[in-house]
């Protein structure tokens, strides 16, 4: 089996997370927050197909990092001699091919530069930003376990998962003879 899943990062910290709100005419609403600069990643791959989705939170990026968290996902996404994953990855400065260990049954595809809008990965954040927006997270660690129980309820939500990652032309699972 061929599946072609995608994967992105995203940081969130202290700072608040604020969308729109209504207010009463005349008066500016508030979002209470320290801009504080501590932060936690979330890092998504995701079958946009089926909505399967491997959910880590961690507290920094780089490419041993990134080989290993590839090496977990190729684990417990049990890619390999029955499952292939091509994985689409955008061109941060730890994806790069050089030096990079890619775990047997995963193969790396790249988009062209700049072009978020081509990553279904990007539309999850909102769904993870959920339960912080417009509120103030007084700790990193009161933030780990906030986004740590958002993403385990998302990955049981193959559903809302594919509504939202699901591009019309993105590649179906295929099944090869």
């Amino acid at each position: 089996m061929v599946e072609v899943f995608a994967s992105d990062e995203h940081r969130l910290g202290l700072k608040p997370v604020t969308r729109r709100v209504w207010a009463p005419v005349g008066e500016r609403p508030t979002a209470h927050g320290h801009h504080r600069f501590d932060w936690l990643y979330v890092t998504a791959f995701v079958s946009p197909a089926s909505g399967e989705t491997f959910w880590y939170v961690h507290d920094g990026v780089s490419k041993p990092f990134f080989a290993a968290l590839l090496a977990t996902f190729a684990r417990e996404a049990k890619a390999g001699v029955d499952r292939t994953i091509v994985l689409v990855l955008d061109n941060a400065g730890w994806h790069g091919e050089a030096g990079l260990s890619v775990p047997n049954g995963v193969r790396l595809v790249f988009l062209p530069p700049y072009t978020p809008e081509l990553q279904p990965a990007e539309t999850l954040w909102s769904l993870v930003d959920e339960p912080i927006v417009n509120k103030h997270v007084e700790t990193i660690e009161e933030l780990d376990a906030i986004i740590g129980d958002r993403c385990a309820a998302l990955a049981t939500d193959c559903d809302i998962i594919k509504s939202r990652a699901g591009f019309h032309w993105w590649p179906k699972i295929a099944k090869p003879k």
